[in-house]
């Protein structure tokens, strides 16, 4: 089975062409193990999976890791939004407390992947233009004031992934740093990004976001107990590594009982994709009914 569907950003080849319709295949057993691994980066994990998955992007038909690299953040959550979709099922449940204070009552809450906002690019090919304001840079002229821009990518994530834990102010000073490509008629955009107040720093990212496409990442629910709007934090990423790290051991058992009876190899079971495993495993499991009843 392959899922097709649209980026809500896209890729813009040297060319300057845009790509954004995709072919996109089920996770396979592999695909499956490598997401639910512990102790590694997990950009570099999405981006793998990725280039296992895509099959293609627009025309772009030769997809590897340094494609998906360059993918835009909230692409490459599209994209995991729809293999979650195929492998777990549209619904998303879990279990929170009322944040409101006279409430504090503990909620079940079922979410629909299908209702996760997403917004679309709101420009052309990159860089991107804005001009901080006078406040934000008092000492620079006009033509100094003036920054180009490009958005954050899967490889950003990945370069900045090792600062974040230990230092996730340092993270983003080092991901403005790699996003901004000139500021006025500075050819170091490192060191004027160095130079800039937090104020400049602010316009920049909402420039930033005021451009880039989303993955909404807090949804709004009910609470049943005292009926007040409650904002739920939305980790995508998260949760579907949670899911998987889950079945990890669900799949282990599987390609064991598959293995113990048919006989074939891990390899060609870990190639199956999860509906198949699960097709042949019932399959396997009436068999084994019909003779223990000695049908």
């Amino acid at each position: 089975m392959k899922l097709t569907g649209t980026l809500p950003g896209g890729y813009w080849d040297d060319s300057g062409q845009l790509h954004r319709d995709y072919e996109l295949s089920m996770l396979r057993g592999e695909e499956e193990e490598l997401l639910a691994a512990t102790g590694a980066d997990s950009a570099h994990r999405v981006s793998a999976v990725l280039a296992r998955c895509l099959r293609r992007i627009g025309t772009l038909t030769r997809v590897d890791e340094h494609l998906t690299g360059a993918l835009l953040v909230a692409d490459r959550q599209y994209l995991l939004l729809h293999l979650r979709q195929a492998a777990f099922g549209d619904r998303v449940r879990a279990e929170l407390i009322c944040p409101w204070p006279r409430c504090g009552q503990r909620m079940s809450i079922d979410l629909s992947l299908a209702d996760v906002p997403v917004t679309g690019l709101q420009a052309g090919p990159p860089p991107y233009t804005m001009t901080l304001s006078v406040h934000a840079a008092p000492d620079r002229p006009p033509v100094q004031r003036e920054v180009l821009f490009r958005l954050p990518t899967g490889a950003d994530q990945a370069a900045v992934g090792p600062l974040l834990a230990a230092n996730p102010a340092a993270a983003l000073s080092e991901l403005l740093n790699r996003c901004v490509v000139r500021v006025g008629e500075s050819g170091t955009p490192h060191i004027a990004t160095a130079e800039l107040t937090p104020r400049a720093r602010a316009e920049i990212e909402a420039a930033m976001a005021d451009v880039a496409p989303h993955v909404e990442d807090t949804m709004d629910t009910t609470c049943v107990e005292c009926g007040r709007t409650v904002i739920i934090p939305f980790d995508l990423q998260r949760i579907f590594f949670g899911d998987l790290r889950a079945d990890r051991d669900l799949l282990y058992r599987e390609v064991h009982y598959l293995a113990f009876h048919y006989h074939w190899a891990e390899r060609d079971i870990m190639a199956m994709t999860r509906d198949k495993r699960r097709a042949y495993i019932d399959l396997l499991a009436g068999e084994i009914d019909r003779l223990n009843d000695g049908v």
